[in-house]
């Protein structure tokens, strides 16, 4: 089986749309499949050729002369890769590959990550939508997607290609108790909310610290937020780190605040670690976390119902060490295994039986 995959680029910097994208290619073209990318390019290019992964050139950057010239080149990658399986993991992709299609045979899926952003529509137009958990498939239907289209296939990240065995990893140093986030410094994200409860219970946990590991366009926000704090000399801004493992491994509780969030990666990433989890109650954490098992789960944008469970684990080591453990039970049906396993099902519904091949 031929499959393209479509991404905006194939950058190292912690998008987990790019990062499950990657995850599949790789996997799938060890399982045989002719395996090909089409993307703006990125550091992933060195780790796609190492799998025997094609990397193909295709800048859709939203401007009216080059969506012309991508209209070009898409065509030109159709004729030449022939895909079967065409996956687009954005909108650009899926609209490209949808208006092109002509009288090319290929199959059209597509990857819903984003719900609710109001272009996610867009990626109804496949002939398969995988949404990356149940809140998201059950968004999508309510947005008019119809339901024999729609399939979830929940995010894993364990066993990733581009990630190495988490006991290679040599965790930072780290003041204790050490509370550690790792997202993208948007407003979504839950940061400002994070902020505020870490300097609500700060005074009661003088050895306690914070550190914010990720980058975006609101990091500036959330430091001039904290330098406000009297704690602020205990609050820490890492930056983007290509390996956040090093900092779960090191830390004692994990937190997540999203506002929004379809199905994190950081979630198994933070299990596998042993952190012990505190996250918001929204889309599809609540899913990565065994719906509380595994994770303390609290209202979103809700700063005192967070303060007030870092205070409950940080005054008592006993519920703090039994959260450790619960988080790194039940991992199997986190892996990029599952994952790839369920996608190439998915492949399957839509191509000839005799010519599909199971990794």
């Amino acid at each position: 089986m031929r499959v393209l995959h479509i991404l905006n680029h194939v950058r190292e910097i912690g998008n987990g749309i790019v990062n499950v994208a990657v995850d599949l290619a790789c996997l799938q073209a060890k399982n045989g499949h002719e395996v090909a990318v089409a993307s703006g390019g990125g550091e992933y290019e060195q780790l796609l050729a190492s799998y025997g992964v094609k990397h193909l050139q295709l800048n859709q950057a939203r401007k009216p002369v080059n969506l012309i010239l991508a209209a070009a080149r898409y065509r030109q990658i159709i004729k030449q890769f022939q895909p079967d399986i065409v996956h687009a993991h954005m909108m650009t992709g899926v609209v490209l590959a949808k208006v092109l299609k002509a009288n090319s045979h290929y199959n059209l899926v597509s990857t819903v990550h984003n719900e609710f952003q109001r272009s996610a529509i867009l990626m109804g137009l496949a002939d398969r939508v995988i949404a990356v958990s149940k809140a998201v498939s059950e968004s999508m239907a309510k947005r008019g997607i119809p339901q024999h289209k729609l399939r979830v296939i929940s995010n894993g990240t364990l066993g990733s290609v581009r990630n190495s065995n988490i006991q290679e990893y040599e965790p930072v140093e780290l003041q204790h108790p050490a509370i550690v986030t790792v997202a993208g410094m948007y407003q979504r994200k839950g940061v400002s909310e994070l902020i505020d409860a870490f300097a609500q219970i700060a005074a009661d946990f003088p050895e306690a610290n914070l550190y914010i590991v990720g980058n975006g366009p609101d990091r500036q926000s959330f430091a001039e937020q904290a330098q406000s704090t009297p704690c602020n000399h205990r609050i820490h801004f890492a930056g983007f780190q290509p390996q956040p493992q090093r900092y779960l491994l090191a830390a004692d509780i994990f937190v997540l605040a999203s506002h929004r969030d379809p199905s994190p990666l950081v979630i198994p990433e933070a299990r596998e670690a042993g952190c012990a989890i505190i996250a918001s109650d929204v889309d599809g954490i609540p899913e990565a976390l065994d719906h509380g098992a595994a994770g303390i789960l609290f209202p979103a944008k809700n700063s005192q119902a967070l303060a007030d469970a870092l205070a409950n684990l940080l005054q008592n080591p006993d519920l703090l060490s039994q959260w450790q453990d619960q988080a790194q039970q039940n991992l199997q049906r986190l892996t990029v295994g599952r994952v790839n396993q369920e996608t190439l099902a998915v492949y399957a519904e839509l191509m000839p039986q005799d010519l599909f091949i199971y990794g």
